[in-house]
């Protein structure tokens, strides 16, 4: 039946237009979310979980923990559709001092832990496929983390097309590895039951706790999908088949890659393996196979990192124009291409120093460790939000209320507690880096006043 809506979307940023459908929704949902932890994050889960069937488990709540997320993160999306998205639903349930803790964790921690992981990892990868020594993994990342600014400063034409470019070389390696991993003879015996830890691992609950923390960094991206409600022609339908049908399938590409990791690398030759990827890709396609295949998986994480940077850089920008950082007069100056190049050195220069003082594992267990805070406060915010405002206009509402939004809170908080369980001198660098923004906050704010 034909909607009688009108085809448009009020916002504060003027008007959507309503003409996105299910199927380019669900493309743009798996499209944001796959990146290069499904590679990569396989070694560390291997390590905390010790066995073959606690891996699978990790990756597969992983995924329903992420659909609940984004079923739960997409009512406030749909209902506040703002430039800033996940700074504004914060700001609506909590105030704006919990708002500015999550952007200032954005700017010094979460983009800049991103670009210099992904930095780190194309570095490993690129010294291993050309034999260099290990000297030389932190200047190769620097160089990646550096061109790819340097590309996004002629701006974001340029940087949109390098970035739909290598989304494709992100979908061929991903393809390959799940049809060939599948289709060969398996190397090892991949045991799914019964479910239970490895021998050396800590007990049960924390090696789950610590593989689920691992899969967010591959799963992340969910919160942002909720940013096309306001382009949907019919998003109170639509979106939760978007969201669900496209974690979903992200879920069972994740596990069948896993699958073929699993059946080509015995779990102990996948623990804490960072060349695991181009190991597999070895084993199933041979020398050279493997090598153009690793290139291909190459081109994915370069392309992983240009979208961090090309998002990254822009927030510092907007809570420049709002006078929300320090030097926030030099954090909005543009470059002759409209690119905000002074918030984007700021953020290169302080993924840098996270390469030279981290590796891919620490600082992706503590961005997810700090972005899931605020994660959950957006969970919680939608059950704050129902009763405290039950009028707003919701074009979406969470399937299930409050089975779905409990269920990702509880997940959030099992991560959380697990976290600051196993790796508290990690949690604490992270709840500390997040809590220096006080100050500021409170000088800016009577700066301004």
């Amino acid at each position: 039946m034909a909607s009688n809506e009108p085809n448009v979307v009020s916002s504060h940023e003027g008007e959507l237009k309503r003409t996105m459908t299910f199927f380019p929704a669900l493309s743009t949902v798996m499209g944001t979310v796959i990146g290069a932890g499904v590679f990569f994050k396989a070694a560390s889960v291997a390590a905390v979980t010790g066995s073959t069937s606690l891996h699978m488990l990790s990756w597969f709540l992983g995924g329903l923990i992420s659909v609940c997320a984004g079923l739960t993160g997409a009512e406030l999306a749909a209902a506040i559709p703002e430039t800033g998205g996940m700074l504004r639903y914060i700001e609506r349930a909590y105030g704006e001092f919990w708002s500015f803790l999550l952007g200032w964790a954005q700017v010094v921690i979460y983009f800049p832990a991103n670009v210099a992981a992904l930095a780190i990892i194309f570095g490993i990868q690129f010294k291993n496929l050309f034999g260099l020594s290990n000297a030389a993994i932190i200047p190769i990342a620097i160089i990646a983390a550096t061109t790819i600014m340097l590309i996004n400063f002629l701006g974001s034409k340029a940087s949109g097309m390098f970035q739909s470019i290598t989304l494709v070389c992100k979908l061929v390696p991903l393809a390959l590895i799940v049809i060939f991993g599948l289709l060969r003879q398996g190397d090892v015996s991949v045991s799914l039951f019964p479910v239970e830890a490895g021998a050396h691992v800590g007990g049960f609950a924390p090696a789950l706790g610590a593989g689920l923390l691992a899969t967010m960094f591959a799963y992340d991206g969910w919160i942002h999908v909720g940013n096309i409600a306001g382009e949907l022609k019919n998003p109170a339908r639509d979106l939760p088949r978007a969201i669900a049908g496209g974690i979903l399938g992200i879920m069972v590409v994740y596990l069948l890659v896993q699958f073929a990791f699993l059946r080509t690398l015995d779990i102990s030759q996948l623990a804490g393996n960072e060349n695991a990827a181009m190991d597999v890709a070895g084993k199933i396609f041979g020398g050279m196979g493997g090598k153009l295949v690793t290139i291909g998986i190459l081109i994915s994480v370069y392309g992983t990192i240009n979208g961090y940077t090309m998002t990254g850089m822009r927030l510092p920008y907007t809570m420049g124009l709002e006078k929300q950082l320090p030097f926030s007069d030099k954090l909005v100056k543009l470059n002759k291409n409209k690119v905000p190049y002074i918030a984007g050195i700021l953020e290169l220069v302080i993924a840098v120093g996270m390469m030279m003082i981290g590796g891919f594992d620490m600082l992706t267990d503590m961005l997810v460790f700090v972005i899931w805070i605020f994660y959950t406060l957006v969970f919680i915010a939608v059950i704050k939000l129902r009763k405290s405002e039950p009028d707003m206009v919701r074009p979406y509402k969470v399937p299930l209320y409050p089975i779905i939004p409990i269920i990702a809170i509880v997940g959030g908080l099992f991560i959380l507690v697990m976290t600051l369980i196993n790796q508290f001198q990690l949690a604490m660098i992270g709840i500390i880096i997040t809590a220096l923004g006080i100050p500021f906050y409170l000088y800016l704010k009577k700066k301004y006043k």
